[in-house]
């Protein structure tokens, strides 16, 4: 393993979004500078960071200017092309690498990678036309989620199916963008819970509490610690989320979304390769936040305690519930976080909150 960063050196960070921004304000308080690769002036990352690079993520210039910048590169959303992220692992360090990047980045080959670790999903087929939907449903008593293999997020790229008519797939195919889909099984889960873990350069793993969250409209609204399961459930999540790191040879945060079924058996939803809107309660109610435990993974240095000090409800803001922010900020235990964002639109997260009480006994 390779020496610390010292103090002063710099993070690239591909992706100006607001998880890079958290990531920026993070290596800050670390000593670090950083520089943001992001084609959209203004974004929320830069106004925090050292140096924007303002092109295109697949830009070869832009590419080697911030190899040439920084002692390792990281990214905030896991869309990033995956030769861009092996061009820049050619001349810097990158973590999250690029492999687990591209495991991510298609929902057939990631659930197939988490069932070879030994770990439970959906059951899954991949769909490449009308057809094979119509198996796929067949097969799964005449429902489940379909979902485009690549891209989409926050419930964008899906389409459910509960028991319709047969010919209610006739040109379904069609209208997805006629691109590899998956269909997964419906889950009859009691709840949703996510774990935040990191591992660092020397393979040690740590992870959060398992948070449980509640979705609106397919984007989360709140996360909730501690999640209402059972130890023996959480303890199984925080036990797949280090495998599935340690699967992937991964270095920094990650974020790991489970369905947990009535027995409290516990079944991967979907990773994220990067910090994860369900751990924003870790800035409120933990002494080391996700943000700055993945700068310490990638920086080389020791992984902080994941303990947390409080309970928690984060809860994200959306759209014109910004305006919510004066009362919010009157109210005792309560710590606001806005992401720079200019303009309120429908389904465009601006900012969270985290209201903190103590833990219960």
């Amino acid at each position: 393993m390779s020496a610390p960063l010292a103090p002063g050196e710099a993070i690239g960070i591909v992706g100006g979004g607001q998880l890079g921004r958290m990531l920026a304000m993070a290596a800050a308080r670390l000593g670090y500078r950083t520089a943001i690769l992001e084609p959209q002036a203004d974004c929320p990352a830069a106004q925090v960071a050292n140096r924007q690079i303002a092109a295109a993520y697949d830009d070869p210039g832009a590419l080697a200017e911030l190899a040439r910048l920084c002692a390792v590169v990281t990214y905030e959303f896991e869309n990033v092309p995956v030769a861009a992220a092996e061009r820049l692992a050619a001349a810097v360090p990158v973590f999250p690498p690029p492999r687990a990047l591209e495991v991510a980045q298609d929902r057939l080959t990631e659930k197939a990678a988490i069932n070879a670790m030994g770990i439970g999903t959906a059951r899954f087929v991949a769909v490449d036309s009308d057809e094979d939907l119509a198996a796929g449903l067949a097969a799964f008593g005449g429902e489940g989620v379909l979902k485009t293999r690549r891209l989409g997020y926050d419930g964008k790229g899906q389409r459910v199916f509960r028991r319709g008519p047969e010919d209610q797939v006739q040109g379904v195919f069609a209208a997805m963008g006629s691109v590899p889909l998956i269909l997964e099984a419906l889950v009859p889960f009691a709840r949703e819970i996510s774990v935040i873990a990191a591992r660092g350069r020397d393979g040690k793993t740590v992870a959060y509490d398992p948070a449980e969250n509640v979705h609106r409209d397919g984007i989360l609204h709140t996360s909730t610690v501690p999640a209402a399961a059972a130890p023996e459930t959480l303890a199984a999540a925080r036990e797949a989320a280090a495998a599935i790191l340690d699967g992937l040879g991964y270095v920094g945060v990650v974020g790991v979304e489970f369905f947990v079924l009535a027995d409290g058996e516990v079944l991967v939803n979907e990773i994220a390769p990067r910090v994860h809107n369900s751990g924003h309660w870790t800035e409120a109610a933990c002494a080391v936040s996700q943000f700055e435990q993945h700068i310490r993974a990638i920086a080389g240095l020791a992984l902080g305690d994941p303990a947390r000090h409080s309970d928690c409800v984060m809860e994200n803001l959306i759209g014109d519930a910004v305006a919510r922010v004066p009362q919010l900020l009157r109210e005792k235990d309560v710590v606001v976080h806005l992401y720079g964002k200019a303009e309120a639109r429908p389904g465009r997260k601006m900012g969270h909150f985290t209201r903190i009480m103590p833990p219960r006994g």
